[in-house]
C-alpha cells in the first residue's frame, strides 16, 4: 500500500525537524561542555534498540565496515556535532548547517567530477541566505573550534 504524497511530504519533514531540535536540546537541557557524553546519549540507546530489533550481527567482511561505519558516522560526526553545539550560537550552526548541499555539490564536483549545475548552486546560496535572514543576529561570537567541528 503506497502512501500518500502528504503523508509522505510530513515524514520527510521530520528529519530536519528532529535536526533542527538538536542545538536547542544541547544547550537547554544537557550539561554543559560534555560532547562525547551527549554524542554516547544520542546514539547509544538508539543503537541498542536496532540491535534489539534486528537481533542480527554483522557477519564476515560487514565487521569492518561496520566498524569504519560506526566510527565515522557516529564516533565522529556526534562528538563533533555537539562540540558545534556547544561553542557556535544556534542561528550561526544553522546557516552553516544550511550551506550543507553547497558542501555536498563542490565535494561531488571534487571526487566525482560532477560540476554542479547553476541551478543547484543557485537554490544552495538561496537557502544558506534564506536561513541567515531568519536565525542570525548580531551577538555571538565566532568559534574557530565551533566551525571546525
Amino acid at each position: 500500500m503506497a502512501a500518500s504524497r502528504p503523508a509522505l511530504i510530513a515524514l520527510t519533514a521530520l528529519a530536519p525537524v528532529s535536526w533542527g531540535t538538536t542545538y536547542a536540546v544541547t544547550t537547554e537541557f544537557l550539561p554543559a561542555d560534555r560532547p562525547l557524553f551527549t554524542a554516547l546519549m544520542r546514539a547509544l540507546p538508539a543503537g541498542l534498540l536496532l540491535l534489539a530489533l534486528a537481533r542480527v550481527l554483522p557477519r564476515g567482511a560487514w565487521w569492518w565496515k561496520a566498524a569504519v561505519l560506526g566510527a565515522l558516522n557516529i564516533g565522529a560526526f556526534f562528538p563533533l556535532l555537539f562540540l558545534s553545539a556547544y561553542r557556535l550560537p544556534g542561528g550561526l550552526a544553522a546557516v552553516v548547517s544550511s550551506a550543507g548541499p553547497l558542501f555536498v555539490a563542490g565535494l561531488s564536483a571534487v571526487l566525482l567530477g560532477q560540476r554542479p549545475s547553476a541551478r543547484t548552486l543557485l537554490t544552495g546560496v538561496a537557502a544558506a541566505f534564506g536561513v541567515s535572514l531568519v536565525v542570525l543576529r548580531a551577538a555571538g561570537a565566532l568559534d574557530a573550534l565551533g566551525l571546525l567541528a
